[in-house]
């Protein structure tokens, strides 16, 4: 997942936020959904180092037409910004192929992909399934999932994710 593509980025998101935790000592710290994978790091920080600390992650807030809500939708040009909804039903069309059945990490994959290859002007960085929340490969649903993926318009990176129930 993002780990790939960007070598480094978490242990420097675990180092500037164990940090901010030390400095601040809060009792519980909010992380979004939409940055699934950086949650699942900072649970799992604050489990390794014993911290005194809830971790709380809350939904993905999104746009009325889908597309989760980032700080990088400002660079998005209009066509980019019409295109990219198409996370969020690409997301919702592999949900609604696990609630009929499917159970094949490659076959929703594959669903998930051609959805997001349909528009031009979408460029898949990644499309991945991992078991949640302990992120490890898997072939088949068998228990909750992280779908997540990285996708490009232009110069600007989104993400989004959803959990899927198998």
């Amino acid at each position: 997942m993002c780990g790939a593509s960007r070598p480094g980025h978490f242990r420097g998101v675990a180092t500037v936020v164990t940090k901010l935790f030390n400095i601040v000592r809060p009792d519980t710290a909010f992380f979004g959904q939409k940055d699934a994978q950086q949650a699942l790091v900072i649970r799992r920080m604050v489990a390794d180092l014993d911290l005194d600390l809830e971790i709380v992650t809350v939904p993905t807030v999104r746009e009325p037409d889908g597309l989760a809500l980032s700080s990088r939708n400002v660079y998005l040009e209009p066509a980019q910004r019409r295109a990219a909804p198409v996370l969020a039903r690409s997301l919702a069309r592999a949900v609604e192929a696990v609630r009929s059945g499917e159970r094949d990490v490659c076959k929703i994959r594959r669903l998930v992909g051609d959805l997001i290859r349909a528009e031009s002007l979408a460029q898949i960085d990644y499309v991945e399934i991992y078991s949640y929340p302990g992120l490890e490969p898997v072939e088949r649903l068998q228990g909750p999932a992280l779908l997540a993926l990285a996708v490009k318009f232009g110069p600007t990176r989104l993400i989004d994710n959803v959990i899927l129930e198998g």
